[in-house]
């Protein structure tokens, strides 16, 4: 795009911020391009929403994605890896190396299944204890975000996303 100088120049951020700016400046809240595609709205919030609770876990030596994994092993302790993988919707190789790395720092317990076919994973008392330390952290990054939805857009949320994970699943 050539010229700096008109509205038709710039960017569509631009001009958003360049109208919303002068029609309400008391307005807290930014105005979002509402893209035509699902995935690129899902991977934008998703970005997002990742860095809210990515920020309230940093005084954490937890990452987002490991606090996850914590958290599902917390409500589904005793699942196998693919029971895990498909909890989280994640492929395999993902979840191989972040079950590593909680192995590493001692967090995860695996135990043979009965049928010795695969292992049953769970917290250690160490996992459990890190757990424990990083989730008032996590909680105030949900509270945030269910502060600025309110109550009925945050179920509303919850129920979509779950809605959307089983009809493509």
């Amino acid at each position: 795009m050539s010229g700096c100088g008109n509205r038709a120049s710039k960017g569509a951020y631009t001009l958003i911020v360049m109208t919303s700016g002068s029609r309400k400046a008391q307005s807290k809240r930014k105005t979002m391009v509402r893209l035509p595609c699902a995935s690129a709205n899902l991977r934008r919030t998703a970005r997002m929403v990742t860095q809210l609770y990515e920020d309230a876990l940093r005084p954490t030596a937890v990452t987002g994605p490991q606090f996850t994994l914590l958290q599902a092993l917390k409500v589904a302790s005793g699942a196998s890896q693919k029971q895990l993988a498909e909890i989280l919707g994640m492929d395999s190789t993902t979840l191989t190396r972040t079950l590593a790395l909680l192995e590493k720092r001692g967090w995860l317990s695996a135990e043979p299944a009965a049928d010795r076919r695969a292992l049953r994973l769970g917290l250690t008392k160490a996992g459990e204890r890190e757990y424990q330390r990083a989730l008032p952290y996590w909680q105030s990054a949900q509270k945030q975000l269910k502060q600025a939805l309110g109550e009925a857009k945050w179920n509303g949320l919850m129920e979509a996303l779950t809605d959307t994970a089983e009809a493509i699943r």
